[in-house]
């Protein structure tokens, strides 16, 4: 059993920045996919990135004009890490940001909520 915890939000203005951590209570080297979803008032859970045990990236649908180039994923197998840095927050990504795992030698290509097993308690976002 693998526990997921976030920690680094907070309230910022906008502009600011961010670095999200999540880590793991254990070595996630053995195949894991490791993943930011993030919620936002009034939508679903929605996919930011994963990042596979090869440091491939994958991006979720939402990623597009709205994220690129604000948010960069990364992970640090030795530490047990995963982070999200997001830069020139805005308003709109305010919500709650949560950590997901699972056993997926590859992540897959379509990043799914319902897909995940592992996931951390969230960690809450607020840009004014």
């Amino acid at each position: 059993h693998v526990q997921l915890v976030e920690s680094g939000g907070g309230s910022v203005q906008s502009g600011g920045s961010l670095r999200l951590s999540c880590a793991a209570s254990r070595y996630t080297s053995q195949y894991f996919c490791m993943a930011w979803f993030r919620q936002v008032p009034g939508k679903e859970r929605e996919a930011v990135a994963a990042v596979d045990n090869d440091g491939k990236t994958t991006y979720g649908e939402s990623y597009g004009d709205s994220m690129r180039g604000r948010f960069t994923i990364s992970r640090y197998n030795n530490l047990n890490t995963l982070y999200l840095e997001i830069k020139n927050l805005k308003p709109e990504d305010t919500g709650v940001y949560y950590c997901a795992a699972e056993h997926w030698e590859y992540c897959s290509w379509l990043l799914l909520p319902r897909d995940f097993g592992y996931w951390g308690q969230g960690t809450q976002v607020t840009v004014s």
